[in-house]
């Protein structure tokens, strides 16, 4: 077992890593590391093709960001088909009964943190959601997940979740199911 030098350096990424082309190891005949040039530190900053991660949502303006992404603000509104709503809305609840809030074991339909479920005429249907506070660290999860759970429900062409504040979540919107599956007794 050697013992660990602390100027041995590994090369920066994509650079020699110590090997041949054989794959064998060769002496790194550089003893004092190297800091990185202004230069290169800029060019690692650009987004290429070869990057690890896709960081474009970072990168967008709030314009150019996916329309099917949950919004904080409701979107335009649809023209909500009553019949068709009438159809779909029960399997659109079986769906969002089995989203969870991260923190609390229930579903997020029994905790009323959903306040309307609308579909037109072609299937796009737009649901109404909050969270039990403004600062909830599910504030990017839920309304995805609800989003995705939404748009698998047969008869459902596509699907929005609007998150809004007004009125305030409380737990007087939640169903007594929920109630008494927290312990809440009033």
């Amino acid at each position: 077992m050697g013992i660990l030098d602390l100027k041995d350096v590994p090369p920066p990424f994509g650079q020699n890593d110590g090997k041949s082309d054989q794959g064998e190891l060769v002496e790194n005949k550089t003893t004092e590391p190297v800091a990185p040039s202004h230069d290169a530190m800029a060019a690692e900053s650009t987004v290429s093709e070869s990057s690890l991660f896709d960081t474009s949502a970072l990168t967008q303006d709030g314009d150019a960001a996916d329309a099917t992404t949950p919004q904080s603000e409701p979107g335009p509104p649809i023209t909500v088909d009553p019949d068709k709503t009438l159809e779909l809305k029960p399997k659109i609840v079986d769906q969002l009964a089995t989203v969870f809030d991260p923190e609390i074991p229930v579903n997020i339909y029994e905790l009323g943190l959903i306040y309307d479920i609308g579909v037109a005429a072609d299937g796009f249907a737009v649901i109404q959601m909050t969270l039990t506070a403004p600062g909830c660290p599910a504030a990017i999860t839920l309304p995805a997940e609800v989003q995705g759970k939404v748009k698998s429900v047969d008869g459902v062409s596509d699907a929005r979740v609007d998150l809004v504040w007004e009125p305030p979540w409380d737990k007087d919107r939640m169903s007594d199911a929920a109630k008494l599956e927290l312990g809440i007794f009033d």
